[in-house]
């Protein structure tokens, strides 16, 4: 199925009227998308379900954030498992360089150096 969304409205622009009077203020937009497979013209809405306090948490790693690793020399096994995992060698930092999420996947948090 080939779907193309052609426009995209907010609540409360013209178009939208119809769609406020049914879900009021749980409605962010409207949708118009069209499937040339099987000529249809779909018309979409986005509602909020759910609406609580969040706040950003700054101490939060990203998962595809890249970080450094010290393992000492000898210690060919885990270097082994960085490199399998997809790490990287730099001789200059003489560190690994591996995304976080795959470190705590080989439980190697407590390797992770902070580089200035």
């Amino acid at each position: 199925m080939t779907v193309i969304t052609k426009k995209t409205l907010i609540a409360g622009q013209p178009g939208t009227k119809k769609w406020l009077q049914k879900y009021g203020e749980a409605l962010t937009c409207v949708r118009y998308k069209y499937d040339s497979e099987n000529k249809r013209k779909l018309k979409t809405v986005e509602l909020v379900v759910e609406d609580e306090p969040w706040e950003i948490d700054h101490n939060r790693i990203p998962a595809n954030k890249l970080i450094w690793l010290m393992v000492k020399y000898g210690e060919v096994q885990i270097g082994k498992l960085i490199r399998a995992a997809g790490g990287k060698w730099n001789p200059n930092k003489k560190l690994w360089e591996l995304p976080y999420k795959e470190a705590v996947a080989l439980g190697l948090e407590n390797r992770i150096v902070t580089i200035k």
